[in-house]
């Protein structure tokens, strides 16, 4: 009786051992799958995921503050420099977007044909895209309805100016094919003897094709060159006062043979500013331009 007493009261003991154990494996793992799941009141990986970002975006806080200041240095913010950001993201394009297109203009002229910002929008676009002749028909157009507007003139007389010294080169270049168009005339005897051989009818319509051409671009040139002085007189109109307006057209004047305007702009410049460091050269210059007096025809007696 004891005996058996006691080996029912082992076994109990051990039946009871075994159920504290899996009782402790279950709360062990329900405690971890908890803490997994609501530790710290959300996901532990959404957590390491936002520290992780927090950590790498830190060098791109550190690049855009470098950028920052570099460019208030560049632009010169606080200087009194006229810039700003306004013209910082207008060169950079951003949005793709700048002056108004050729065709844009057209449509904006072929609407409204007096209106001068129409003209304009196409003088500028023309410009941009590097073709003078059209950005000077616009602009030619825009004084027309806006004649007072100086920066207009200026910039017209420069467009003009320049394209006449393109023309002018290219009748150079025309003036020597035309001569290289027929080589042997430059050999043909004189006289019977070369009315004789008559002329090579290959180099002849070279030549005059040449010619044709060389005379078409000395007209582009005198036109241009007129054009640029007629602007510059009317921004040295509107400005009597300015020296530098009265220097511009002496130059073009000058530049286009036209010695009577630029010797009469040249002393404008000098009576406006006579105390200037080119007074002196100028002056040199208008004797220069200044024609000799014709020899007296009268005999002493």
């Amino acid at each position: 009786m004891a005996r058996g007493a006691v080996k029912a009261k082992q076994a109990q003991n051990l039946k009871n051992q075994k159920s504290g154990r899996a009782g402790a494996k279950t709360s062990t793992k329900a405690q971890s799958h908890g803490r997994k799941r609501h530790a710290s009141g959300g996901n532990p990986n959404q957590q390491l995921f936002f520290s992780r970002l927090r950590r790498r975006a830190k060098p791109a806080y550190l690049i855009l503050a470098v950028l920052f200041a570099v460019t208030f240095a560049f632009i010169g913010v606080g200087s009194g420099q006229n810039s700003g950001l306004d013209q910082l993201f207008k060169g950079l394009n951003l949005f793709g977007r700048g002056g108004s297109s050729v065709s844009a203009a057209l449509k904006e002229v072929q609407k409204h044909p007096s209106d001068p910002k129409g003209f304009r929008d196409l003088a500028t676009a023309y410009e941009a895209k590097g073709d003078s002749p059209n950005a000077i028909s616009a602009l030619q157009q825009y004084t027309t309805l806006k004649p007072k507007d100086v920066k207009a003139w200026s910039e017209l007389g420069g467009l003009q100016l320049s394209q006449a010294q393109v023309y002018y080169s290219q009748y150079q270049a025309s003036t020597q094919n035309q001569q290289l168009a027929a080589p042997s005339q430059g050999f043909q005897p004189s006289g019977k003897l070369g009315t004789a051989l008559g002329t090579n009818p290959i180099e002849q319509a070279a030549a005059s094709t040449a010619s044709s051409a060389t005379s078409d671009l000395y007209q582009r040139t005198s036109l241009s060159f007129s054009g640029a002085v007629s602007s510059y007189k009317s921004l040295a109109k509107l400005q009597p006062g300015n020296a530098n307006a009265q220097f511009q057209l002496a130059q073009a004047a000058q530049t286009a043979g036209d010695r009577t305007t630029a010797i009469a702009a040249y002393k404008a410049f000098v009576k406006l500013n006579p105390n200037s460091t080119t007074a002196a050269q100028v002056r040199q210059l208008i004797k220069q331009l200044t024609p000799a007096p014709a020899p007296s025809t009268t005999k002493k007696k």
